[in-house]
């Protein structure tokens, strides 16, 4: 099938590697040879980079990357998970991104390394995100943090994650989220809509390895909207979103539609579709313009979405 894809990103999408999540193993080489080829990643200016651990469920320690602004405290913060569809991706391979948040938003960033599946299918990533970010709230005092401005976020897997927090936080009287950052998010394990089925072909994420990706993360268990957050009954009484989706790719339509039910149960969103783009474009092609208008987009609704906090 033929997309128009953004001119910048067009030439280049045939360079891409074809990327199966069927075997975890080799998509994690995979991208690890995409990595290899990138700069050593500097923080930005002003930044400083710190590599913790927080106790988890079950005894279990979760590294933390933890990105703060050279400012004066008390500062908002983001707990953010990284992409990877469940089964790839860490932290310590995605440094520029929190860290790039941490110094355009003036918030501290604390990047969770939640588990992978196949190995550790749910709840264990989202155990771990939530412990993180009941560590940071709980930490507020010792981390210099706000705890009145404190967003959940990610991309791609992380962004649906994000989504699970905002849900449970909810649910469970706490911890109080400000505002969530759902950047390309998964939201949905039943695959059926007009994006999912339509876009088989394309670059970096294809319906096919969303079906793998969700085989692995949930493992034959019963789906939970703290995993899948589009099969919550009920979206009311979450806090204002920021919702950026790319035209070609099978996950366009998912994070539509939870827009959509966010707007209907009363939820502020600001919702944005990138024409041109696909799944990752603006991790793989940092430099076009399309991918600095998304990146700044993603800032701007940081910043604003934390100014006023909780009580928004």
């Amino acid at each position: 099938m033929t997309h128009r894809y953004d001119p910048e990103l067009a030439p280049a999408v045939p360079l891409l590697p074809d990327l199966d999540v069927t075997d975890a193993a080799a998509a994690r080489a995979t991208l690890a040879a995409m990595q290899a080829g990138r700069p050593p990643f500097v923080p930005p200016p002003g930044v400083t980079v710190e590599h913790r651990a927080v106790s988890g469920a079950g005894g279990v320690q979760v590294p933390v990357v933890v990105s703060r602004p050279e400012a004066t405290g008390p500062l908002p913060a983001l707990l953010y998970a990284h992409g990877g569809g469940f089964v790839t991706g860490s932290a310590a391979t995605d440094l520029a991104s929190p860290a790039g948040l941490a110094a355009d938003a003036g918030a501290v960033v604390v990047s969770v390394d939640y588990r992978l599946a196949p190995e550790h299918p749910f709840p264990a990533a989202f155990d771990d995100c939530w412990s993180a970010l009941c560590w940071l709230a709980g930490s507020a005092g010792e981390l210099a943090v706000d705890p009145a401005r404190v967003a959940v976020g990610g991309i791609s897997a992380g962004a649906g994650l994000a989504a699970g927090l905002a849900l449970a936080a909810r649910d469970r009287g706490g911890p109080a989220v400000a505002f969530q950052l759902l950047d390309i998010p998964v939201l949905d394990d039943r695959l059926g809509t007009p994006s999912m089925r339509a876009f088989t072909d394309t670059p970096l994420w294809t319906r096919g390895n969303a079906e793998h990706s969700w085989r692995h993360y949930l493992g034959g268990g019963e789906p939970s909207p703290y995993a899948a957050p589009a099969r919550a009954d009920d979206v009311s009484g979450l806090p204002p979103a920021y919702v950026a989706v790319c035209e070609f790719d099978p996950l366009r339509d998912e994070g539509i539609a939870y827009a959509q039910r966010l707007l209907a149960a009363g939820v502020p969103v600001e919702l944005h579709c990138f024409p041109g783009t696909f799944h990752g474009s603006a991790g793989a092609f940092p430099q076009a313009a399309v991918s600095r208008r998304m990146r700044a987009g993603l800032t701007d609704a940081l910043r604003r979405g934390l100014a006023s906090g909780s009580a928004r």
